[in-house]
């Protein structure tokens, strides 16, 4: 079947299996690696992407069901070299180890804040609640959260952070 939807502000059109999971899709034919492939039951949440803004665990998710939809992925936060504050509060406050489950991390905290600018301790672990970090312990990442709140605007230029 043929799926159209716009990934990452860019449309794109394909013909795929009915079947196809979303984060194969996005792996496999379009090469965005970013999205992590973890458990394949959405238990850990590293695959998760954004879809019309939700967080949405791409593992238990066709394809199909995203035609005529909106995709973001971790390689669709920075704009026009700039980093989203969520990126840059990761960097700041080391809210990252081994970095397998970052980009679901990343773009479920980019949709809290989306909604809710300025969320409290208590709501962005909610928020993360349906992902799994076995490195961190979640404090550096909560704490990059809270750093992205307190810096909407604030973020590096791609140049800035490789140099």
């Amino acid at each position: 079947m043929q799926v159209t939807m716009t990934v990452n502000g860019t449309e794109v059109t394909r013909d795929v299996e009915p079947r196809l999971l979303l984060v194969h899709f996005l792996r496999d034919t379009l090469r965005l690696t970013g999205t992590h492939w973890g458990c394949d039951t959405s238990n850990c949440g590293t695959c998760v992407v954004l879809v019309d803004g939700e967080p949405v665990k791409s593992c238990t998710a066709l394809a199909a069901m995203t035609d005529g939809h909106d995709v973001r992925t971790v390689e669709g936060m920075a704009r026009n070299g700039t980093l989203d504050p969520v990126q840059q509060g990761f960097m700041e406050e080391h809210g990252l180890q081994c970095g397998f489950c970052t980009p679901g991390m990343m773009l479920t905290a980019r949709a809290l804040l989306d909604r809710n600018p300025d969320p409290d301790e208590g709501e962005i672990r909610e928020a993360i609640s349906g992902q799994i970090c076995r490195c961190t312990g979640y404090a550096t990442i909560v704490r990059s959260v809270q750093w992205a709140a307190a810096h909407p605007a604030a973020a590096t230029t791609e140049q800035e952070v490789t140099t």
